[in-house]
């Protein structure tokens, strides 16, 4: 029986009592091996050349170098290591800049460890992974825009509404709708008295249904489809 892939982390946060809380989840998980830890962007070069890790767990705030100015040097000389940001910030700006520089994902220190687990595998198997308030910030503001865009483009200024019951299911059309709602898979599966691993299979679903790689663009491509109504 094959052994499940070990996946290598590496921790660059400068306040120590998170990032020793941290290590301690990922520890816990059998998946997971915290090869090396950081308190300064300017670390992460150096420590991910020593030990080759999957995924750069990296603050975005720190003295020296930032998070976002560490992950453009990652991105260049260690195409293969892939990075999340960890923020206390939600604003769609920090996010946007966080991912035109290369991050393959946006975690929110508040998130519950479940997430976190969630996000890193997700991550380290290519895919890319927003904290589901920032999806939810992401989505308002490309309402946002859209909105601005059919006033000036149309008499119509709503988006219309219509479920792709061609494409999906009807629960994966419920799903879909509540991914555009900016919720979690633990809060979809308690909106519809479903299991958190049914949920899973259902996003997957809808993944390969869309022909996208991830939730965000998931709910990115039904909005500008008119598949999900934004509040």
């Amino acid at each position: 029986m094959n052994e499940e892939k070990r996946i290598r982390v590496v921790l660059i946060d400068d306040h120590k009592l998170f990032r020793e809380g941290v290590k301690r989840i990922l520890e816990f998980e059998p998946t997971f091996d915290v090869v090396a830890e950081g308190e300064d962007g300017t670390e992460a070069s150096k420590l991910v050349k020593e030990n080759n890790p999957d995924v750069v767990l990296m603050d975005i705030n720190m003295p020296n170098m930032n998070g976002v100015q560490a992950t453009a040097d990652l991105v260049r000389y260690f195409p293969n290591t892939k990075v999340i940001i960890l923020s206390i910030h939600d604003d769609e700006s920090y996010v946007t800049h966080a991912l035109k520089t290369g991050a393959q994902g946006y975690l929110l220190k508040e998130m519950d460890s479940d997430s976190l687990i969630e996000a890193i595998k997700v991550v380290s198997e290519g895919g890319s992974y927003l904290h589901p308030k920032v999806t939810h910030n992401l989505v308002q503001e490309y309402r946002r825009l859209a909105k601005e865009s059919a006033m000036n483009n149309s008499v119509d200024h709503g988006i219309e509404y219509r479920k792709p019951l061609h494409l999906l299911t009807k629960r994966e059309c419920q799903v879909l709708q509540l991914l555009a709602d900016g919720k979690s898979n633990r809060a979809v599966a308690e909106t519809l008295y479903i299991s958190e691993k049914t949920v899973k299979n259902h996003v997957s679903n809808i993944l390969q249904k869309m022909n996208v790689n991830d939730r965000t663009q998931a709910v990115v491509s039904a909005i500008k489809k008119g598949w999900v109504e934004v509040i």
